[in-house]
């Protein structure tokens, strides 16, 4: 046989191999389970909050970056495995090539850059989502403990603004690891409600463990969160994002639920024996029915507010010189 020949039926398997590679590639890449639509959102929940988007752009675009530059490294493997495989027929070494300046000054410079840009619309949209505003329509505060959750509904339940005095006793007592310029944003008259969740806690519709958290479409919301003892992290999958609960220190961020329906929430953040077992609820109803609610766990008796945490160390700074 001559030597192009054997070269040739050299080739075959490495080809037949790579129809093969390329073959379990694209059945892994249609066996996930994901329809059409939920394809582009790249394993992300629906959104169901105003701000979710902006977190799904950013989570998209850097996915998007990321397979530019997986496809440009592969093919650039590819295309030396292929074309500059050393030929049986050959035994001489390939010319080698060092200190190429050009080459070496593209690859430091061109990652240089895609961090650059990945960094610039982080922080972009991590100031714009973590904005917090001095009135909020509704302020809740989320206490986390070992082994649920805790929701101060800082609300004027009564509809009678004479009712502030019992505010600021409880700001003196439940609330006061809430720091004063947080506290500032809540509404006149709020006399509060609360729920005290337990692990044992199930939504009664369906089914699902830990407390429910209840919210109105439409309508800001911000939340100021708190813990007991060590610290969790308040995630609600559909909201696209989460938050640290950390004792001594307040975290607080907003959102606005466009969306009616049941949703799931877990603490993020291991814990300790039980994490697995904080799971939550989060009910978004209409305004109507969420003052309903509140109404509700007043004549139950759960009024004023549980104790939200340990004593503060100073607030997050999450943009509050800039506060609209």
């Amino acid at each position: 046989m001559s030597p192009n020949g054997s070269d040739r039926s050299s080739r075959r398997p490495m080809r037949r191999k790579l129809q093969q590679a390329l073959a379990a590639g694209l059945v892994l890449a249609t066996a996930t389970g994901c329809t059409s639509k939920d394809f582009p959102r790249l394993g992300m929940p629906t959104p169901v909050t105003d701000e979710a988007p902006r977190i799904l752009s950013l989570w998209q675009g850097s996915w998007a970056a990321a397979l530019a530059v997986g496809v440009l490294v592969w093919g650039l493997i590819l295309w030396s495995v292929i074309f500059h495989r050393r030929s049986r027929s050959k035994v001489e070494i390939p010319p080698q090539t060092r200190y190429n300046m050009p080459i070496e000054g593209l690859y430091t410079v061109v990652p240089i850059i895609i961090i650059s840009v990945l960094f610039y619309f982080t922080a972009r949209d991590e100031t714009k989502l973590l904005a917090t505003s001095n009135k909020p329509t509704h302020v809740i505060n989320v206490v986390g403990y070992q082994w649920s959750w805790g929701f101060n509904y800082v609300e004027d339940v009564d509809g009678d603004p004479n009712t502030d005095v019992n505010t600021h006793k409880a700001l003196d007592k439940e609330l006061s690891a809430i720091p004063d310029r947080m506290a500032k944003g809540f509404p006149k008259g709020a006399e509060g409600v609360h729920t005290v969740g337990t692990p044992a806690d199930k939504n009664p519709q369906n089914g699902n463990p830990g407390p429910t958290l209840w919210l109105p479409k439409g309508e800001k919301v911000q939340f100021i969160l708190t813990s007991r003892d060590v610290i969790h992290s308040f995630w609600v999958l559909p909201f696209l994002m989460k938050q640290d609960v950390i004792p001594g220190h307040v975290n607080r961020f907003e959102v606005t639920p466009n969306k009616e329906g049941t949703f799931r929430g877990k603490c993020a953040e291991l814990c300790g024996v039980d994490h697995s077992r904080m799971l939550f609820n989060v009910k978004v109803v209409s305004p109507e029915r969420y003052q309903k609610h509140l109404e509700d766990l007043a004549k139950k008796g759960q009024t004023g507010y549980i104790p939200a945490g340990t004593a503060t160390t100073g607030g997050a700074k999450n943009a509050e010189t800039n506060n609209p």
